[in-house]
């Protein structure tokens, strides 16, 4: 088949969507498919265009057999509505009259975030005259609405009625939690429209490696450590100065330090969040994003690894680093409800501890418990490892995404 994945984000992006459809598209590619890639220049999450890519309107690449389709988008490191509109216009028109240059695809994947896309993927699914799938992996705009980012009426009402008609126009809606299918069936979305695949992690890449001589332990100075570990994007939904408050509450046993990878853009506030709390940089080491073929070391130099949400992120948002913490063979805390979709998959699998978000206290305690109990933390890394390689696969995934594109094509 030809498939258009139609993408904000992509390879070298290093976290988020861009890892997940890179390696969609390539593995599509291997099983025979022709695939273009449509997406924006490389801007995430450093909130600038990558400099190769500065100054043009298009550029066009191969990467392992995929073609690669990218278009000009306004980026700015300042967030204000202003920006996001310029932001999301600028997407939504350049990448449509990048589409029409291509072959025609007899499938079109449209990934989101975010909605205003949905318009032009409609536009592109007529033109073609082929199915569009809809890839839920947040749920919007509920996501933006909880923690605070769309506060404005109006702009609720215009985004809530691109949702219905994101929803009514697909041909069929993935999702990757059953949180976000009984979120669309609340909402009126007809239950045979959805088709739940789970986002996966290549479990011959993450895979449990020795903590003795590891790369990133050495390198900053975290031999011996009980290292509590959080890497991924530091945004509205991950409140990591509650991490950052239970680093305060283990100042007495000097062996756990709290290391968080992320954008440096974002770890220079949590610096200074660090330094109100009168904690040290040994406590709580805040680093960069390693290169992604240094990931597999790095997640096993953590003795647990964290996952991080708002107490009021619910059904909306399944966060993606759970496969990939499992498949590190470490045990996982989860600062997350209880009734979440992210709380469900960590339970589910066995591999880690679930505690009440925004509770500094309750962290701490859960990661004393741990830093006493060793032969705990190696039955969770274990039984998550198992988990991931049963059920978060990416030959799973990627036969389940061919039978979905299967069954709307009839191919």
């Amino acid at each position: 088949m030809r498939v258009l994945i139609y993408s904000y984000n992509y390879y070298p992006e290093p976290i988020g969507i861009a890892p997940l459809m890179t390696e969609l598209a390539e593995g599509l590619v291997k099983r025979g498919h022709e695939v273009r890639a449509l997406t924006a220049m490389p801007w995430y999450p450093q909130c600038e265009i990558g400099q190769l890519y500065q100054g043009k309107l298009f550029v066009t690449e191969q990467c392992n057999g995929v073609q690669i389709e990218r278009c000009y988008v306004w980026v700015r490191p300042q967030r204000s509505l202003t920006n996001r509109a310029l932001f999301e216009i600028s997407f939504v028109s350049l990448s449509f009259l990048r589409a029409l240059g291509g072959w025609s695809p007899d499938v079109i994947l449209l990934t989101v975030p975010g909605l205003p896309v949905c318009v032009p993927a409609a536009m592109l699914g007529w033109f073609y005259r082929c199915p569009v799938i809809l890839n839920l992996q947040d749920i919007l705009p509920d996501a933006a609405i909880h923690v605070g980012l769309l506060t404005n009426e109006r702009l609720i009402n215009i985004f809530r009625a691109l949702e219905k008609f994101a929803y009514r126009s697909a041909t069929k809606i993935s999702v990757i939690a059953d949180g976000f299918t009984k979120n669309l069936i609340a909402k009126g979305v007809s239950d045979d429209k959805i088709v739940e695949i789970p986002n996966w992690v290549d479990v011959d890449f993450i895979k449990p490696l020795a903590l003795e001589n590891n790369y990133f332990r050495v390198k900053n100075k975290l031999e011996g450590k009980f290292v509590v570990l959080y890497s991924g994007n530091i945004a509205l939904t991950q409140p990591l100065e509650t991490l950052i408050d239970a680093a305060k509450e283990l100042k007495d046993i000097e062996e756990i330090t709290i290391t968080i990878v992320g954008a440096e853009k974002a770890l220079a506030r949590l610096q200074d969040y660090r330094e109100k709390q009168g904690l040290s940089a040994q406590k709580v080491l805040l680093l960069p994003f390693e290169p992604r073929d240094k990931l597999p070391e790095m997640l096993a130099a953590a003795d647990v690894g964290m996952v991080m949400q708002k107490r009021d992120v619910i059904d909306f948002n399944m966060p993606s680093k759970i496969q990939v913490l499992l498949a590190s063979g470490r045990a996982i805390i989860a600062s997350v409800p209880a009734t979440g979709t992210a709380a469900r998959a960590v339970q589910n699998s066995g591999g880690g501890m679930v505690v009440p978000p925004e509770d500094p206290k309750a962290l701490a305690e859960a990661i004393r418990k741990l830093y006493s109990d060793r032969d705990l933390v190696a039955t969770l890394g274990q039984k998550g490892r198992q988990y991931a390689c049963d059920n978060y696969s990416f030959e799973s995934a990627l036969e389940r995404y061919e039978k979905l594109f299967a069954t709307v094509t009839g191919h």
